[in-house]
């Protein structure tokens, strides 16, 4: 699913109104038709509501709304904010229409504001600004969505919590959003609802399809993509019936310090679990036992060192390598990983301790291989380019580095975000709160090495491993509860997972 700016969701907007065709009002009140059902599916006409509408097209679409509440018996009350003495078009419009449907439903605000008194058990609509606003809110407004935040009304917002910004969110004042119980937007997720910090705006969230242009949406290019299952199906790749081990990839994992072996045992049999013929783990001598125990399928080869990583090894005859894992970082392992990275051939993913490293030592990013993945989880990627406002921020500094280094950068988290080489940032849909857990994104590690010897590309290896992942972790949650989860459960349903998407 594509997801579009403020500024294309305005052009695609015009180009159902041009393509359809379709009047402006009448798309409007097409959209108000379906925000009103939805409404109408959880509040009975019992619900006393209030409407606060702006002087926009969010406004004209919370004052259709009233009006079509007001046709099924609804006890409606909207207040329209026309400070500057200017509406759009269609907000007006639908201003007359209310008019006429029932005149003291409307109040409308021009200087004075007196607030109605709101109470639990009322429902207020959200229609003061929508997709288009781009400045944090101030003055009376700011004081109105105070007041609304502070009362114990349920809040349905159409399309946008009112404050919050599609895009970029670092510089609002946040005290001045609304907190919704229910954001009902149209037709597609917006790029802001994507970042933990913003999800306390949105409450339930609810994508309502108004039939937008399919043509549009194809034709309208977006750099950010969110994927879904029919976006993953065509990735996979076949299993000749007739392969042998040799040709289903050679993976080589380089994880886990004294101390910290689980780190290679789960990358190790999530490496396996994914398909690779064969996988070899270097690991410091002392985690021998545990290994040899743990994972049985694993060819081991040690380290010179008892405890730690010390020297970069021949990667000739692997497929693909990961590396970072709970290793460390003294420096004997910075030197060893640096080198190591300059000296691969094949497909690297790079995590953890080797990112922690490379965030010691910034100059060394100039020698990294071209096409490197590297999965950094929040605090990871803050230490590796500085610390960041908010997740936009990092979001943004996290495709400009993709792009300089032509590297595929994967921050993790709740919609784990992939930056390609080329700018464009792809956001999975897979996973839950569960997978908030230690060994986690050595799983992944693990994974999409798996992958890589498999033979997928960087795009498609990253694509697939964050979706497997976070729907092995969606099983996982659905059978144990998410508190249960810890990540030798995701490697336990990545069966399950592939399964789905073969099925």
């Amino acid at each position: 699913m594509k997801i579009f700016t403020s500024a294309q969701i305005h052009e695609l907007d015009k180009y159902t109104i041009e393509n359809e065709p379709i009047t402006s009002i009448d798309l409007m009140e097409r959209a108000a038709k379906a925000l009103t059902q939805t409404i109408t599916d959880n509040w009975k006409n019992t619900t006393p509501v209030i409407i606060f509408a702006g002087p926009g097209n969010n406004g004209g679409d919370a004052l259709a709304i009233a009006r079509l509440l007001l046709d099924k018996n609804y006890d409606v009350k909207a207040y329209l904010f026309n400070i500057s003495g200017h509406l759009s078009d269609d907000c007006a419009a639908n201003k007359k229409r209310l008019l006429e449907k029932k005149a003291k439903a409307l109040i409308e605000v021009v200087q004075e504001f007196e607030p109605p008194q709101l109470e639990a058990g009322m429902l207020i609509i959200d229609g003061l600004f929508g997709s288009g606003l781009n400045k944090p809110l101030a003055g009376g407004f700011a004081s109105l969505v105070k007041y609304i935040n502070a009362s114990p009304a349920q809040v349905v917002s159409i399309d946008v919590p009112s404050g919050l910004m599609t895009e970029d969110n670092t510089y609002n004042v946040r005290a001045n959003i609304i907190r919704a119980d229910l954001t009902l937007t149209l037709q597609q997720q917006k790029l802001s609802f994507l970042f933990p910090e913003n999800q306390q705006f949105l409450g339930q969230l609810k994508v309502l399809d108004i039939r937008l242009s399919r043509e549009g949406i194809e034709k309208i290019d977006a750099n950010y993509t969110l994927l879904e299952e029919n976006d993953i199906r065509p990735r996979l790749l076949g299993r000749d019936p007739f392969a042998h081990k040799g040709k289903m990839g050679n993976a080589l994992i380089i994880a886990g310090s004294y101390g910290m072996g689980g780190a290679s045992v789960l990358a190790t049999k999530a490496c396996l679990r994914v398909g690779a013929g064969k996988v070899t783990t270097h690991t410091p001598k002392r985690n021998n036992i545990i290994m040899q125990i743990s994972v049985p399928e694993a060819v081991i080869q040690f380290d010179r060192e008892e405890t730690t990583f010390s020297e970069a090894v021949d990667t000739e005859d692997f497929n693909a390598v990961g590396i970072g894992p709970g290793l460390g970082t003294s420096e004997q392992t910075a030197i060893a990983i640096i080198a190591q990275l300059r000296r691969t051939q094949c497909p690297i993913v790079a995590d953890a301790d080797a990112i922690n490293i490379l965030a010691n030592h910034r100059a060394w990013l100039q020698q990294l291989p071209k096409g490197i993945i590297m999965t950094p989880h929040p605090k990871e990627f803050d230490r590796l380019e500085g610390r960041c406002t908010d997740s936009f921020e990092r979001l943004m500094k996290a495709r400009d580095l993709a792009e300089r280094l032509q590297a595929y950068i994967l921050l993790k988290g709740h919609h784990t975000s992939l930056c390609l080489p080329d700018g464009h940032i792809m956001f999975n849909s897979t996973g839950n709160a569960g997978m908030a857990t230690a060994g986690s994104g050595d799983v992944l590690t693990g994974i999409i090495t798996g992958l890589l010897a498999r033979g997928y590309k960087q795009e498609d290896a990253c694509v697939v491993g964050m979706y497997l992942h976070g729907l092995a972790g969606d099983i996982a949650a659905r059978e144990l509860g998410e508190e249960s989860v810890i990540a030798s459960d995701l490697i336990q349903y990545l069966p399950q997972a592939f399964k789905k998407l073969r099925d």
